[in-house]
């Protein structure tokens, strides 16, 4: 029997509202007790004085690009990046090669992951067969199978009639459906986002109207079918607004918020730097600030990463021939704290709440509380510590992040997953 107690760490639970110094008792894989000063003789000991003690964090939009571009990332490495960045859950979208839109391909991943991952991978099936926006996949069954929530990430569903249907079946099984909102007539040929900088660099611009229409579309229909609908990685300031007036209208509709779109802003970017390419693009500062407006208000439930590697051999090339995307597990916390935190725009509490009960009650994933009977899942952050991110030490097997050399105020210390401790910081 394998027991440990975590001694005196600031405990911060919103789940049950939990947020002062305890002690959290562990046996085996499960909580046994929160609580003050627990007595737990013959128990390991982790002293967590001046750390905060929070559940385990949970990323619900990554790209782990296996099976197909093992390449670019594996199972094996992502979830290593992931408990790297204190995170003990996460969500891998669909498009892998095969697409995972069928029970075949979902049960792989979740087999992959038993045996190769240190961390919990709950699998995202694609809405339509193949993700070409025309058929819907097999849901069902890649639900049977282990996936929690269904998208066509990077390829939104164009077709309104197609996307009616997937929400009105995505409904029947109780899981979300999760769109990448992108008009792909508006954003076509784009490769930043559209406006002075753009104008200034010469490339070609991504309208924020090509997320706008997308966003509004989308919760029409979620009104008209009642469905729970999610917006990934949410950039436009109109895109938060409406948001926030479809929770005023009590619709199930829910989104998140990526770091590097409330970090940085299109005039930050170096010029022609491929590592500052992604989707949606870094937007206007004003839409930077909405972001965060939204995170503040509540219009925003959850932060995810769009961890999305790429080799450099893709990414090292010129920024209009270069594919969208970096990676984001291992600085996802730090960019956290100091834009959301140290500037004082939201508590601690508020911040652990966005990492855990947030993607937890969009994704119905029984993770995100400490809770004594559950899962042992915990992260354990130093709001303080002083570290400086270099990529080329990095847990994933790309390269592509614009924060490489950046030096970050708080981070992860120790990620522990079913009561073993699966990262520690130097």
């Amino acid at each position: 029997m394998k027991e440990l107690l975590i001694r005196n760490g600031r405990v911060i639970d919103p789940a049950s509202g939990r947020d002062g110094i305890a002690d959290v008792f562990i046996r085996n894989e499960l909580i046994v007790a929160v609580g003050d000063r627990i007595d737990a003789a013959g128990a390991a000991v982790f002293d967590a004085t001046g750390l905060v003690v929070a559940p385990g964090f949970i990323d619900m939009h990554v790209h782990l690009r296996e099976p197909g571009f093992e390449y670019s990332e594996t199972i094996e490495t992502g979830c290593r990046a992931a408990a790297a960045g204190g995170f003990t859950s996460i969500c891998c979208m669909p498009n892998t090669s095969p697409i995972n839109d069928s029970a075949t391909v979902t049960s792989y991943i979740v087999d992959r992951a038993r045996q190769h991952g240190i961390v919990n991978v709950f699998p995202i099936g694609a809405i339509t067969k193949n993700s070409a926006g025309e058929e819907l996949a097999a849901i069902g069954s890649m639900k049977a199978a282990g996936a929690v929530a269904i998208s066509d990430d990077g390829r939104p569903v164009m077709n309104a009639r197609v996307m009616r249907r997937a929400l009105e079946t995505a409904h029947s099984f109780d899981m979300p459906v999760i769109n990448h909102c992108e008009d792909l007539h508006l954003s076509a040929g784009g490769d930043m986002h559209e406006g002075t900088e753009s104008m200034r660099l010469g490339l070609r611009g991504i309208p924020s109207a090509s997320e706008d229409v997308m966003v509004a579309r989308d919760i029409l229909l979620a009104e008209v079918t009642g469905a729970q609908y999610h917006v990934a990685h949410i950039s436009s300031r109109h895109s938060v607004e409406m948001v926030n007036f479809a929770r005023r209208r009590g619709l199930s509709v829910t989104c998140e918020v990526t770091p590097h779109h409330f970090a940085l802003a299109d005039t930050d970017m170096a010029p022609y730097d491929s590592n500052y390419k992604m989707k949606p693009p870094l937007r206007s500062r004003c839409d930077a600030s909405a972001v965060i407006d939204g995170i503040v208000s509540g219009a925003v439930d959850a932060i995810a990463t769009d961890h999305a590697p790429h080799p450099g051999s893709e990414k090292m090339q010129e920024f209009e021939k270069c594919p969208f995307g970096i990676i984001g597990l291992e600085t996802a916390l730090g960019l956290s704290l100091e834009y959301l935190v140290h500037t004082g725009r939201i508590p601690l509490s508020r911040l652990v709440a966005l990492f855990t009960t947030g993607p937890a009650r969009i994704l119905k994933l029984k993770r995100g509380t400490l809770g004594a009977g559950c899962a042992a899942d915990l992260t354990i952050f130093d709001p303080e510590r002083s570290w400086t991110y270099d990529v080329n030490r990095s847990a994933s097997k790309s390269r592509n992040s614009p924060f490489d050399g950046r030096s970050f105020r708080g981070g992860p210390v120790a990620t522990m997953v079913d009561g073993s401790f699966v990262w520690q910081a130097e």
